[in-house]
């Protein structure tokens, strides 16, 4: 896939070299309890690992970039498609911004602009979805800001920490995307 560059950021290729910055966070209570039950367990090097070489050798439907400083290429996060649907033209949107000295500054908002400009116009998809936690408010809050609309709850679908949570489904289609970059011209 090619690099796509934002003012603070670039998204990049996947690197051997990102395996320990993504070490850093993927036992991170702080960071994967407002991701998938992928991280209901302790994640190992091992595992990592696996999942590194994978996306590296192209063995997953998964697809994505590394978030990364524009100037040094260094590692900020990750964002990814899956379940890319060919036929009705549709994805699903994954993000962490996994270094923590990045949260609250934007960074996820920018990379999320730059997958939408990518799935758009570049895979000429029509809608790109996700799902939050109701308790993620910085991430709920960022997804509206990008255009996001909430199209549903499944209630209490979500245990975690000792109460019961909400999973928000947002999505925003093509056709909102354009109208909002109009808008911005």
């Amino acid at each position: 896939m090619p690099r796509l560059y934002g003012e603070r950021i670039m998204l990049r290729e996947y690197r051997a070299e990102d395996l320990p910055s993504m070490r850093r966070w993927c036992n991170d209570p702080e960071i994967v309890d407002n991701l998938s039950d992928a991280f209901l367990y302790p994640i190992t090097l091992n595992g990592t690992e696996e999942y590194l070489n994978s996306v590296l050798n192209g063995e997953t439907d998964q697809k994505g970039f590394i978030i990364a400083h524009k100037d040094t290429e260094e590692y900020i996060g990750q964002i990814d498609l899956f379940r890319i649907d060919w036929k009705n033209r549709s994805t699903e949107l994954g993000i962490v911004i996994g270094m923590k000295e990045f949260h609250g500054h934007g960074y996820g908002t920018e990379a999320i602009m730059l997958m939408q400009e990518f799935v758009f116009n570049r895979l000429n998809l029509n809608r790109l979805q996700l799902e939050v936690n109701d308790f993620n408010t910085r991430a709920y809050q960022c997804y509206l800001k990008c255009g996001f609309k909430e199209e549903g709850r499944f209630r209490e679908r979500t245990y975690i920490n000792g109460r019961y949570a909400d999973s928000i489904y947002m999505s925003i289609l093509k056709r909102e995307y354009e109208e909002r970059k109009g808008m911005a011209l």
